[in-house]
């Protein structure tokens, strides 16, 4: 199978299979998110120990933001083969693309090693990658200015919102006056 653009990491075969173990033993003993919405959550609000997110999904779009929320929170995870494998060990009778680890349960050794595990390995990407770009004779870019925010008119009282408010009905009144005076005339 081709690569998919949102894996970003190789997980090795052994390490998915530990995955997927880990996902069958906090099933039991543990709390499972099952599902990418779920997965999601669980990742924003950094509830997850593990994220597992199958490789195989169509579209793609549809999972390709959590290994990048997963970052950002700094919440582990690993990519598996298959969703269907996925959805199995997670007691599920259908396909999973997503399965969140809110709490390992009895799997917490095995979740413990996977992360020690891809941890390592995507150090030693990120450093291959860091070493590739000056060898490559790419300059590096400058830091971006920050852009400051435009600035808000401070907010008014109640009491000036309800004065301008009457003098905005004021005006009204006073044109449908004129406007009837000179429908008269």
């Amino acid at each position: 199978m081709a690569k998919v653009s949102y894996v970003d990491i190789e997980t090795p075969k052994d390490v998915q299979e530990k995955a997927l173990q880990a996902v069958e033993m906090a099933k039991d003993t543990g709390r499972l998110r099952k599902g990418i919405n779920e997965a999601t959550k669980a990742a924003e609000k950094g509830e997850a120990v593990l994220i597992v997110i199958a490789e195989d999904v169509d579209p793609p779009e549809v999972v390709m933001h959590l290994p990048m929320i997963a970052r950002e929170k700094k919440v582990p995870y690993v990519f598996v083969a298959e969703k269907k494998v996925l959805g199995k060990s997670a007691g599920l009778e259908v396909q999973c693309s997503a399965i969140a680890v809110e709490k390992a349960g009895s799997a917490a050794s095995i979740v413990d090693e996977i992360v020690s595990r891809m941890g390592a390995k995507k150090q030693k990407e990120a450093k291959a990658a860091k070493e590739e770009a000056p060898a490559e004779g790419k300059a590096e870019a400058p830091a971006e200015e920050k852009k400051e925010k435009p600035k808000r008119a401070p907010r008014k009282k109640k009491g000036e919102e309800k004065k301008e408010e009457e003098k905005v009905e004021e005006k009204t009144e006073e044109k449908k006056e004129e406007k009837t005076e000179e429908t008269k005339e």
